[in-house]
């Protein structure tokens, strides 16, 4: 009987050590680390970062057969009429300017990068008056500017020189400095013509 006994206690305790052993509570905290891991990861794939396919697509790139994607180019502003530009502007020429029906004058391709008024625009050409720091009596037509309006660093007083206009090529414009007070393009937009 101490046999069955002995034998009965070491079944006991192979089973106290099974349930041990085979514990599955912590499964459930296996489980749920498992599953907040794969959230995370769909979560983090759903950020601003996240690359964006072409639907469509059937190959890798680089694949014979497959164009290469050109690159976006960005479009340069135009200016318009009304417009302050920062723009190079051609010089006269020494033997004096050509001057083209409606007074404009059309300089030897060098210029100075100064602002300018834009007074109309045809095509690829634009009429623009030249903008300057320096006021000289002795010009007609120089139209006072508020301080600061051509957008330089010092904010000077600056003067538009409306008696030589000039033809200024669109891609020769380079940045934008605002635009002209309505009184002041009242009295300047008949320059247009």
């Amino acid at each position: 009987m101490r046999l069955r006994a002995r034998e009965a206690g070491r079944a006991a305790d192979g089973a106290r050590r099974y349930r041990r052993y085979m514990d599955t509570s912590w499964w459930l905290a296996l489980a749920a680390v498992v599953l907040l891991a794969l959230v995370a990861a769909l979560v983090d794939s759903w950020g601003p970062y996240r690359v964006r396919r072409r639907r469509g697509r059937t190959r890798p790139p680089g694949r014979p057969g497959e164009r290469p994607e050109q690159p976006r180019r960005r479009v340069a502003p135009r200016p318009k009429p009304a417009e302050i530009w920062w723009a190079n502007v051609p010089y006269e020429r020494a033997g004096g300017a050509s001057v083209r029906p409606g007074g404009a004058t059309r300089g030897t391709g060098r210029g100075k990068d100064r602002p300018c008024l834009v007074l109309s625009v045809h095509g690829d050409t634009a009429l623009v008056a030249k903008i300057t720091s320096k006021y000289r009596d002795e010009r007609p037509g120089v139209i006072s500017l508020p301080p600061g309006s051509v957008g330089d660093a010092q904010g000077r007083p600056s003067f538009l020189e409306t008696d030589e206009l000039r033809n200024v090529a669109v891609w020769e414009f380079r940045r934008r400095a605002g635009v002209a007070d309505p009184v002041l393009w009242d009295q300047v937009r008949h320059l247009a013509g």
